[in-house]
């Protein structure tokens, strides 16, 4: 039980820097290209982990190029998103993953029992706050995050077998190497992509939200089943919708703050229920 307390604090601590990195990112993009972004944040992190990268497990690399392939899938199309789409719209529509997750479990046969219930109360919530009348109307930046949803709740449901099985710390490492690994051919392949670079927001992306939310997020999915984390993940819009009022003057309408109620809900029922 101390582990499944931690765990669920490292991964609510890890749903607030998350919901800081819409406005940075928001910004970054604006006058860098997405793809330097994201080799960029990834390459900082990786700074971090070298010493891990020379002891790996047996086995532990395949499953972190696994997991940085979902990782670089979800960072992608968040990024490419985030160039046509608010900042709070792109954190609620990358909250679906939320409902993503029991179904793929379920089609993989694993019973999820009552994560169901909070699952389809935080989408309603998450329908909320993702439709609000104060928000852009749908375009082409909402369908990149909702690939961005899938992506990562395949990465979630494939973390929580991993996590499990290697060391966080290692199992970090790989991650965050694999996914810069990944974003080196976007990067090369546009020939405009070494333009300016943001470097404030790369350092904080890098440092905060890629090295250290990597690990926070591994470490807590060895102690929180992955339906009630990917609930606990809904936190991040709530975050996201308060940052982007702060610093970009978005705002929610009364829908939408019914919305983000209805999350912080379906997050409460989340964690009463003990692990198995």
């Amino acid at each position: 039980m101390r582990g499944y307390v931690l765990g669920l604090l490292a991964l609510n601590l890890l749903t607030l820097i998350w919901g800081t990195t819409f406005v940075v990112v928001k910004g970054a993009v604006e006058g860098m290209a997405p793809s330097l972004l994201i080799l960029l944040r990834f390459g900082v992190a990786v700074l971090f982990f070298l010493p891990w990268l020379f002891r790996l497990p047996t086995g532990a690399f395949g499953a972190g190029i696994e997991l940085a392939f979902w990782l670089f899938v979800g960072y992608a199309s968040q990024t490419l998103g985030l160039a046509h789409t608010s900042a709070s719209r792109s954190a609620f529509i990358t909250a679906l993953s939320v409902i993503l997750v029991p179904l793929l479990l379920r089609l993989a046969g694993r019973e999820v029992g009552p994560a169901f219930l909070a699952a389809f109360l935080a989408l309603a919530g998450v329908g909320l706050l993702s439709y609000d009348p104060y928000q852009p109307p749908f375009n082409v930046g909402d369908l990149w995050t909702f690939l961005t949803a899938l992506a990562y709740a395949l990465y979630i449901v494939r973390l929580e077998v991993h996590a499990r099985a290697f060391p966080a710390l290692p199992l970090t490492a790989v991650q965050v190497l694999g996914t810069a690994l990944f974003a080196l051919p976007w990067v090369l392949a546009e020939g405009e992509a070494w333009g300016p670079v943001a470097w404030g927001a790369v350092l904080y992306l890098g440092v905060v939200a890629t090295a250290l939310t990597t690990w926070l997020q591994t470490w807590g999915q060895r102690h929180v089943p992955a339906p009630q984390a990917a609930i606990l993940y809904t936190l991040e819009p709530v975050w996201a919708a308060f940052f982007a009022y702060l610093a970009l003057g978005e705002r929610l309408s009364p829908s939408g703050l019914l919305g983000a109620l209805l999350v912080l809900l379906a997050t409460l029922l989340a964690i009463r229920r003990s692990p198995a």
